[in-house]
């Protein structure tokens, strides 16, 4: 009896002992080890939204991936019960350990001689998932059983089944069946049938062997042995039916609208909302695939095209080449690359000169023959056409794009300085900072500027003065006036003008459209860059065409290559709602005018026009005109008038000259002043000359230089004594001014 009794003893310590090994290794030891960090935390895909918040990118993750985490109350029933039919069947009942499919796994390992069946649960896949890829020693194992079970006694089933699912590798890149569903079926999960819901169910078991794409029968053969584990748990009559279901694969081909935005958009966190429009993004790259298949005969390979909305400055749409898989630099950004802009800086001037210079749309400029001064010596600019006007009016010399005209002008402004400057205010940051390399030429766009920067320019036109930089991703940003609305409106009022613009560029062509809308075009030398941008109240469309490796166009300007780009974008962007004309600011009335003379008068050969109110317009005189009613021209014009380009002979005659005891007096500069050189003086040292026989009478100066190509002669001051003296041609009269020049 003491013996049996003894035995009985040993035996409950024995069994004792192994209890409490069992309760020191299931609930104890665990707690030994370190989980793998940030297992409930998965770093979703970015995603580049419109402005209404549609999803126009999915970008990958560093490891090229796509993730797009999933709540527990997303995942659906079947998808759920599929997955744990083919990876562990026993989840809901099991700690974290699946005892029954480890001994099993361990007998067949004895037997076999070799691994044959798995027997990780969920959890011990979620903590391998969890950590780098490691050599499946049993060390590994084990460590991972462990934190397995303490996982479990951290975490319900679900908050265990959530993460689990949002590691899963579905192939192809695809990091859990939010973005499974997507590439293979392009489905949300909750419209996932049954067999879809197996075939998503087998794949992380070996994604790329089973890949449906490549190999749909494995794939469908992995399906058939998910639904037959599911049937042993719930036979009915949906999982015959998901057995024979059609495999209808709809693999996700990634074409993404606006391809260049990844490298412009710039946000924080997972999704990032943009200003852009995604029915106009994608109706403008289908305008732009058009016009380029229209004129691929003309060796036009690029065009881009941006599209603001004016209340807010924000980018609506976007187009960089129109190919971007075009070897030839599609991929180049045509919106942020520096180019000639041609004639489309040329408001720009006028706008200075109405802001400035004392001018208004009636204003007249000479457009002759005129030699311009330059680093490189005597320049002699030619319109488009290679003809000259002579007087012509502001109106007429910036709607027809003249560009002597608006070289003379910006010479009367005291050069490109001026107009550098408020360039550089306007946000054109691709100018540089040395205005004098451009010269004159700046207000024909000799100097590189980027499409954006001269939509965000015009944009300020049609706030009336008001600039704000250009945005992608919404924001608040602040505004400063640049110029008055007056002058802003006066622009407008030109460049809206068809009658104006006739001339030059006829009518009813892709310039014209029918509402309210200003516009400007503007071509470099030899056909290399052509441009239109215009602008209604509501929003400015910048057009460039051209070839980023600089080869020239066939005779593509830009009313022929970007201007029907132009039009049709606008006439989208209308097409429900007419835009309304900017409303006229105070200060402006209607006068009648000669527009060959610029004064007031009420003659049959006159135009209504809008100028400052209170401005003190000279009226028209009798002896202003001949008998038969043609203006008279001062010498200013006598090469032209006698040139072959005068195709005006029944509008101008040349003035008679004035009697020789007409008194030549010198208006400016007075007798005996001082000047002060400053190097900050924005005209750079510019002093006019002026005279009450203009074109008749002379300036010399032996100390100074002088540029008399300009209806009125400058000097170019330096520092010392010098004797200004004034000729009369016709009398040899002349008058002698000494004037001191200091500098600061």
């Amino acid at each position: 009896m003491g013996r049996k009794r003894q035995r009985r003893r040993w035996l409950w310590i024995g069994l004792a002992g192994l209890v409490s090994v069992w309760l020191l290794g299931w609930y104890v030891v665990p707690w030994c080890v370190a989980l793998p960090e940030g297992l409930d935390e998965v770093n979703a895909s970015p995603r580049l939204l419109d402005r209404d918040g549609h999803e126009l990118h999915h970008l990958t993750l560093p490891d090229f991936t796509r993730r797009t985490p999933v709540d527990r109350d997303d995942l659906p029933d079947d998808l759920v019960a599929c997955t744990l039919a083919a990876e562990d069947k026993r989840f809901r009942t099991h700690g974290g350990v699946d005892v029954l499919a480890t001994a099993r796994a361990a007998r067949d390992w004895l037997l076999e001689g070799r691994q044959v069946s798995g027997a990780s649960t969920v959890t011990q896949q979620l903590v391998k998932l969890g950590q780098e890829p490691q050599s499946r020693t049993l060390k590994v194992k084990l460590m991972e059983a462990l934190q397995a079970r303490q996982l479990e006694m951290r975490w319900g089933k679900d908050e265990i089944l959530t993460a689990y699912f949002n590691r899963l590798d579905y192939g192809n890149r695809r990091i859990g069946p939010v973005e499974a569903a997507r590439f293979y079926f392009q489905k949300p999960l909750d419209q996932l049938s049954l067999a879809e819901c197996a075939l998503l169910a087998g794949l992380p078991q070996a994604p790329s062997r089973l890949d449906p794409v490549d190999h749909p029968e494995r794939a469908l053969d992995r399906r058939a042995v998910v639904l037959d584990r599911l049937s042993r748990l719930s036979d009915d009559a949906r999982i015959a039916k998901a057995r024979d279901e059609e495999l209808r694969l709809r693999p996700l081909i990634e074409e993404p609208m606006a391809p260049w935005l990844p490298t412009m958009a710039v946000g924080a966190g997972v999704e990032v909302r943009t200003t852009l429009d995604r029915d106009l993004q994608q109706t403008l790259e289908g305008i732009v695939a058009d016009e380029l298949e229209r004129l691929k005969g003309s060796n036009l390979q690029h065009v881009a095209i941006v599209v603001l909305d004016n209340e807010r400055s924000e980018i609506r749409g976007l187009v960089s080449s129109g190919n971007w898989d075009d070897p030839r630099g599609g991929q180049i950004n045509g919106a942020l690359t520096p180019r000639s802009p041609g004639s489309a800086l040329k408001p720009f001037t006028y706008l200075l000169s109405f802001e400035r210079g004392g001018r208004h749309p009636g204003s007249i400029i000479a457009d002759i023959p005129t030699r311009i001064r330059t680093v490189e010596g005597l320049d002699a600019p030619e319109n488009f056409d290679r003809a000259f006007r002579g007087p012509v009016t502001v109106r007429r010399a910036l709607a027809c794009s003249l560009n002597v005209p608006a070289m003379r002008e910006l010479n009367r402004l005291g050069g490109p300085e001026p107009l550098h400057e408020l360039l550089v205010e306007l946000g054109f940051e691709s100018l540089g900072d040395d205005p004098v390399e451009h010269g004159l030429g700046l207000t024909l766009g000799n100097a590189p500027v980027t499409l954006l920067e001269l939509a965000e320019g015009f944009a300020t036109l049609a706030r009336g003065g008001w600039h704000r930089s250009a945005t992608l991703v919404a924001k608040d940003g602040g505004e400063h006036r640049v110029f008055s609305e007056r002058s802003a409106w006066l622009i407008t009022d030109i460049l809206a003008d068809p009658v104006a613009r006739a001339p030059a560029f006829g009518r009813r062509g892709p310039l014209e459209l029918p509402f309210p809308c200003a516009v400007k075009t503007g071509t470099s030398s030899d056909f290399r860059d052509n441009w239109c941008v215009g602008y209604t109240t509501d929003y400015t469309v910048a057009v460039w065409a051209g070839n980023f490796d600089h080869s020239p166009m066939k005779g593509v300007s830009g009313v022929d290559g970007a201007g029907p780009i132009f039009q049709r974008a606008m006439r989208w962007l209308h097409r429900e709602e007419k835009p309304t004309a900017r409303e006229r600011p105070a200060g402006l009335v209607r006068v009648r005018m000669d527009p060959r003379s610029g004064k007031l008068s009420g003659g049959s050969h006159t135009v209504d026009e809008w100028v400052p109110d209170g401005l003190d317009l000279l009226p028209a005189r009798p002896e202003d005109y001949d008998e038969a009613g043609r203006l008279f021209l001062d010498e200013t014009y006598a090469e032209w008038l006698a040139s072959e380009h005068n195709q005006r002979r029944s509008e101008f005659a040349e003035k008679p000259a004035r009697p020789a005891d007409t008194p030549l007096r010198v208006l400016a500069p007075r007798a005996g002043t001082v000047y002060l050189l400053d190097p900050e003086l924005p005209n750079g040292g510019k002093l006019r000359l002026s005279t009450n026989l203009p074109g008749v009478a002379e300036w010399q100066c032996s100390t100074l230089q002088l540029d008399c190509s300009g209806s009125e002669p400058v000097a170019q001051l330096e520092a010392g004594s010098h004797q200004l003296v004034l000729t009369d041609r016709r009398s040899g009269e002349t008058r002698e001014i000494l004037i001191q020049v200091e500098e600061r």
